[in-house]
């Protein structure tokens, strides 16, 4: 089974996640998606995320009507910060019968000759790129690898942290978020403060 792993802390899963998972799932050669709830992303401060499990409970809320996207929690069991190629060593060595392909906007296929072993990663796994919007300059040498995969998907510009601050502000964002999610933001008063 190709699985393609969609990392994110999703503080909060919105639906431009939704719209580049479910894309990836019908348009893509892979069979699941996964998205993999991390704890704690190196590059950002653990201060701003909400609890691990709370997170995760919203990916389920926003998951639950689509077959092939499943919510994943295997860096909670994991040393912290999570670093990917760790990740993919303890999958491969928990599902060999899976192959497992990244999932990454083209503004992390920009840095990624900055991720931790990502030579390593490149050898051993195809990487899904969709497109973003970005100031930085093309990796052209990267894009042309025979591993990097770049799908036509939808441009979303939406991010967690545009939502987070206007939930702060008080502004209605209820479109941006899959209903139970929304309810579920809503009814625990996340992010107002």
């Amino acid at each position: 089974m190709k699985i393609g792993l969609y990392f994110g802390t999703y503080n909060p899963i919105h639906v431009g996640h939704l719209i580049i998972a479910n894309h990836m799932a019908e348009f893509a050669d892979l069979d699941q998606i996964w998205m993999v709830v991390t704890p704690h992303n190196p590059l950002k401060k653990k201060a701003t995320l909400l609890d691990d499990q709370q997170r995760l409970q919203m990916v389920y809320l926003a998951t639950e009507d689509y077959p092939k996207i499943k919510p994943s929690d295997i860096e909670f069991k994991l040393p912290q910060p999570s670093y990917t190629v760790i990740t993919l060593e303890y999958l491969k060595e928990k599902y060999p019968t899976h192959e497992f392909s990244l999932i990454m906007g083209e503004d992390n296929l920009k840095t990624l000759h900055k991720w931790r072993n990502y030579e390593v990663i490149l050898e051993n796994h195809d990487i899904y790129v969709y497109p973003r919007i970005s100031e930085e300059p093309e990796n052209v040498e990267l894009k042309s690898h025979p591993k990097i995969h770049v799908i036509d998907a939808p441009i979303v510009e939406i991010s967690s942290t545009f939502i987070r601050n206007s939930i702060k502000e008080g502004k209605n964002i209820q479109p941006l978020l899959p209903p139970k999610v929304w309810e579920y933001i809503d009814h625990n008063n996340f992010y107002k403060k």
